[in-house]
């Protein structure tokens, strides 16, 4: 039995409980919602990694995506890169490789980090079908199918897979006049040439009870690909990206039916005032799925700063309500990631869903108490409270001055040193009215 199917048989399994301690939950409401696939558990019964729970009533969580290109295929460096990820505080992560050796270094990668890891399998079948068949046009359905199993059986614990393509979601395109940014997922853009070549609908929509099945045997989390998502902010929440989501809300019903896991992706680019209907739309339509949020990304003009565009959109998304988000680093737009790259998305982004978790839990301690920490000169507090804190000892450290009761920033005119001792401690902290 998957884990859907053993909580719907009222059963807390290891997995359950572990979720439900790490957040500080009830185990059966973690159950309970396990069951009505409102939580997953990115867990494949053939690899030992993390438990981790993506879903309602849980911390945000973020995701990190490595992989190489065909442009750059250092297997070493992405390992290094999956290393630097965990290091940094990811909760899951991606391996999106498309160039050299792909299987390989997605098992270096596993071996070498206990996150659960994803994966877009369509990018392997693609890049066999270039290599043995001389074309992704020329890719056979069945490789697919082959391609996802052994991923499966590798441990590979959750994949982004592009069921909610089909003949429809290609006419809205076709009716909207294309787009301003084009399409950007490399998965949509290759199975739309595909299914436009070879004049067939998409073997993932056509035969999803067959992916579904194949997921729930390893209790690998489905997460429906976004195919469709705006690549620019010109094109959010159009016609062909809302038909997309409805599609995989549907999808995301019949796979929760069938007992295998399943999680929505979506939007891409979106201006903030966008954001929260989508979240609104997501989950209504999907009876509260997960929500996995790439980027977003909330404008299109600053390349080299784009983990700050996405914190922004991670933030808004996090308080209204997404669950996990993709991270985003600043060689977005402009090159494949490099190890520093990965460490400044993945702090940047974890640092959004903490701004986000804070509205959406109303739960404010953390920050209170870094704040009684700065106001008593606490730096040993500050430095426990810190969601970066090595990177904060480094700026201490090398601009501390010679007084280490403050900083540099202000020196001998440091408000807090000022007024050190001059009020009752027990009245300094705030008031309750």
């Amino acid at each position: 039995m998957s884990l859907v199917e053993r909580a719907a048989e009222n059963e807390i399994t290891a997995e359950i409980q572990a979720v439900a301690d790490g957040e500080g939950l009830p185990a059966e409401t973690v159950r309970r919602r396990v069951a009505e696939g409102r939580i997953v558990v990115p867990a494949n019964k053939r690899h030992n990694c993390r438990t981790v729970g993506i879903g309602k009533g849980l911390r945000t969580k973020i995701n990190a995506s490595i992989g190489t290109s065909t442009a750059i295929a250092d297997a070493a460096m992405e390992v290094e890169k999956a290393r630097i990820a965990q290091e940094a505080g990811a909760d899951t992560l991606m391996d999106l490789s498309v160039g050299g050796d792909i299987k390989g270094v997605r098992q270096a990668v596993m071996r070498e980090i206990s996150l659960p890891v994803g994966t877009v399998p369509l990018y392997e079948a693609f890049a066999i079908s270039i290599e043995k068949y001389g074309a992704a046009v020329n890719m056979p359905e069945e490789l697919l199918f082959e391609i996802i199993e052994r991923q499966c059986e590798e441990g590979v614990s959750f994949m982004a897979i592009h069921c909610g393509i089909n003949r429809m979601t290609i006419e809205r395109l076709r009716k909207q006049n294309y787009r301003f940014g084009g399409l950007v997922s490399k998965g949509g853009s290759y199975l739309t040439a595909w299914m436009l070549h070879n004049n067939k609908e998409n073997p993932l929509y056509e035969h999803f009870d067959r992916v579904a099945a194949i997921l729930k045997k390893y209790d690998v989390v489905l997460s429906l690909g976004n195919g469709f998502r705006a690549g620019a902010i010109g094109d959010s929440t159009d016609r062909v990206q809302i038909q997309e989501l409805v599609i995989n809300c549907e999808l995301a019903d019949i796979g929760r039916k069938q007992g295998c896991q399943m999680m929505v992706e979506g939007p891409g680019h979106i201006p903030i005032d966008e954001i929260e209907a989508n979240i609104i739309l997501q989950k209504r339509m999907s009876n509260e799925a997960p929500f996995y949020m790439l980027g977003p990304i909330t404008t299109d003009i600053a390349p080299g700063y784009d983990h700050v565009t996405a914190a922004i959109g991670q933030a808004i998304s996090s308080s209204f309500g997404a669950d996990f988000l993709c991270y985003v680093t600043p060689a977005e737009h402009v090159g494949l990631p490099y190890p520093e790259d990965v460490r400044e998305g993945v702090t940047t982004a974890r640092i959004a869903a903490h701004i986000g978790d804070m509205v959406k839990f109303k739960d404010r301690r953390r920050d209170l108490e870094m704040s009684k920490a700065r106001r008593d000169l606490d730096w040993k507090r500050q430095f426990e409270l810190a969601l970066a804190p090595d990177r904060a000892r480094e700026i201490k450290k090398a601009r501390g001055g010679e007084d280490e009761e403050h900083c540099s920033m202000c020196g001998e005119f440091c408000a807090s040193k000022v007024l050190k001792g001059m009020f009752n401690a027990e009245l300094a902290g705030g008031c309750k009215a």
